[in-house]
């Protein structure tokens, strides 16, 4: 029996799906204006093991994650710059083609670390009408309330606001969360933006849209929606009024989840999420990552020092979903070698029960049943690692072990199933040989920005990792 440590509530709970055998699971995915960091990366690959284990439990999971690709401002609490923008002003384009382009980016690095593509991956800019259906219906029912610069969320409407938080809020404190208070027509500090006028602050947008809102300070409503309702407005189109699960950082409950709540349940009469799911964060050297301090890495430099990105998935496999997890070099030496070891398990236990070709590998009940247990408490992958190491030393056959193996892979996502190939017998097709002719001759001509564009290809298209060596590119199964 699964259970889930659910933010409302701060306890273990028993998962009840609203319709059996079914999952609704939201993710909030990234803010598509910069490379995203390892830490990012880990919070992808823990969403990707919670529903690689619902599915491994037999639900069907709808699984939705989104690009924010406007509206996200540099502080949460509706303040600063637009992330996007920033980022376009940074590197001379425009907004689209900054999210066109690290969208493409992150893809290519999920794909690098093994992550299933979502049911559903929503653009946020892609859902601006129900966001601004969502903002009248707020206004309709007197819950918002417009002012010269914004239409903003009246939070005494809603006495249940910080029930996910737990925090104490009071009307006439400031602090962080509240908001941009610079609006003297704001009826409380707390009031969060729905929807930003094209003026003030923000009367410079790069992006902005038509609405129906009024403001005696634009024309037509031009503006832009705020960050929190995207994600009420994509999750209500994709997944319904209400979702089993929500994921995201534990940085978002004071203040963007708490947001989504007020507003979803507002404007739908109805719960919004049954379970809410939070990821702790990724500490480097025991520190938090920060450009000052030179320690905030992203996947790509992970690989240019000779890492398999499926050792730093393994690694992330380590840590609980809800514990810190630290970064260190040795600590991923120690997981390469841990992965590697499993991929030599897969190779021997292959040759020795002769069965790489065959279809029926069978599973030991006894250890599938620890495995389940594991997992269901609170998707405890750690301890679920733990067995599969405890298999490894079982007297069980090499055919039962590795059957066992491959299926706890469908959870672990470590590809193991691609070591029963001979690695010194890899099949390149004909395309992939001519990119890395190519990219030899870039490397020859010092041409870098070809060769890094031809690894990624030959990353993202044929799961081929190219490793630079003395002797040449060293092609490998990634």
């Amino acid at each position: 029996m699964l259970k889930i440590y659910n933010t409302l509530g701060r306890e273990l709970q028993t998962f009840e799906p609203i319709e059996k055998d079914k999952v609704r699971f939201y993710h909030c995915g990234p803010t598509v204006y910069w490379t995203q960091h390892i830490g990012n990366m880990r919070a992808v690959v823990m969403g990707d093991l919670i529903r690689r284990t619902l599915m491994y439990l037999g639900y069907d999971v709808k699984y939705v994650r989104n690009y924010t690709d406007f509206g996200h401002l540099t502080s949460d609490s509706d303040e600063g710059e637009d992330k996007m923008e920033k980022g376009a002003r940074r590197e001379g384009i425009s907004p689209k083609e900054i999210a066109d382009k690290y969208i493409k980016e992150f893809e290519i690095d999920v794909n690098r670390l093994n992550v299933l593509e979502p049911s559903v991956t929503a653009r946020a800019t892609d859902y601006l009408q129900p966001m601004i259906e969502m903002v009248q219906t707020l206004l309709d029912k007197g819950i918002a309330y417009s002012t010269p610069t914004a239409i903003f969320f009246d939070v005494s409407r809603f006495p249940e606001y910080t029930k996910l938080s737990g925090q104490k809020l009071d009307m006439n404190m400031l602090g962080e969360g509240h908001g941009d208070v610079s609006d003297s027509n704001k009826r409380n500090p707390a009031d969060f933006a729905l929807w930003f006028f094209r003026t003030g602050a923000h009367k410079n947008a790069l992006q902005y849209w038509p609405s129906p809102f009024k403001s005696s300070e634009v024309e037509n409503g031009n503006g832009f929606p705020g960050w929190h309702i995207e994600c009420s407005a994509m999750a209500k189109a994709n997944l319904g009024d209400i979702l089993d699960l929500h994921m995201g950082g534990v940085e978002h409950i004071p203040i963007h989840h708490t947001n989504e709540i007020a507003q979803s349940e507002s404007a739908n009469d109805t719960d919004y999420v049954h379970y809410w799911v939070h990821n702790e964060h990724l500490d480097v050297d025991g520190t938090k990552m920060s450009k000052s301090l030179g320690n905030v890495y992203n996947l790509s430099n992970i690989i240019e020092k000779g890492y398999n990105p499926l050792a730093l998935r393994y690694f992330f496999l380590q840590s609980h979903y809800r514990s810190k997890q630290n970064f260190t070099f040795d600590a991923l030496d120690a997981a390469s070698k841990a992965y590697e070891r499993l991929i030599n398990f897969v190779r021997t236990w292959a040759k020795e029960s002769e069965s790489v070709n065959r279809p029926d590998y069978q599973v030991d009940e006894e250890f599938k049943d620890r495995f389940i247990k594991s997992l269901e408490e609170d998707f405890n992958v750690p301890a679920a690692l733990a067995i599969v190491w405890e298999l490894t030393r079982s007297e069980l056959p090499s055919h039962i072990k590795l059957g066992t193996l491959l299926d706890f892979d469908r959870v672990l996502g470590l590809r193991l199933d691609e070591s029963l190939s001979d690695p010194e017998t890899l099949e390149i097709p004909l395309e992939a040989k001519i990119l890395l002719e190519e990219r030899n001759i870039a490397r020859i001509n010092k041409d870098f920005k070809l060769s890094d564009e031809l690894r990624d290809r030959l990353q993202n298209e044929f799961r081929l990792m190219v490793k630079d060596t003395a002797a040449g590119q060293e092609v490998t199964k990634a």
